[in-house]
């Protein structure tokens, strides 16, 4: 076995303790290679970087289901690869919604497609209660979340505007949206 290899082991160990360095240490280590495939895959750095977020999330939160019998890093593309597909599914689905809606827009001639009052009311409650969840976050991850989604800066610009290495900012990200959805789900 060669030392990485060893090393790798370690961390994975580590991580599956609840250990957030081996977790970035693993973050970093396979980030390029599952974006470099991801990349390929769907030719979007933003779709990219979404997928590979959401990857090491899902990788994290499973990680006690690693077999050692295979590498890491295939493990890793397999979950993005699901992860890739799901994406695609929700496009699919709401491409094919839009179309339906379309065509029900030209069969039914709908004067107004704008939301009514009461649409209104419901967006704004709902981003009223997102605000107050995010609120809830320290500092710091409020404000990547609040860069990111509300501003839609990419992960350099994010690094950029607050001088930070850009993995720092990938790392934050995943644990803000970690903590907002435990949050949100009221664990």
């Amino acid at each position: 076995m060669e030392v990485n290899s060893v090393i790798i082991q370690e961390n994975i160990e580590k991580a599956k303790k609840g250990d957030q360095v081996a977790f970035t240490f693993l973050l970093d280590f396979f980030w390029n290679e599952v974006y470099g495939f991801m990349l390929k895959r769907t030719e979007n750095e933003t779709d990219t970087e979404d997928i590979v977020i959401e990857t090491f999330a899902k990788a994290f939160d499973k990680i006690a289901t690693y077999n050692p019998e295979y590498g890491f890093n295939t493990w890793l593309i397999a979950i993005a690869k699901n992860v890739h597909i799901d994406m695609l599914r929700k496009k699919k689905s709401s491409l094919f919604i839009e179309m339906n809606d379309e065509e029900d827009h030209q069969a039914y001639s709908v004067a107004d497609e704008s939301n009514s009052a009461e649409d209104e009311l419901i967006i704004e409650q709902n981003l009223a209660q997102l605000l107050q969840y995010i609120k809830q976050l320290k500092p710091a991850y409020q404000e990547v979340i609040q860069m990111r989604y509300f501003q839609e800066m990419t992960y350099q610009e994010m690094a950029e505007q607050i001088n930070e290495p850009l993995n720092n900012i990938k790392i934050k990200l995943l644990r803000a949206k970690k903590l907002l959805a435990e949050i949100i789900s009221g664990k």
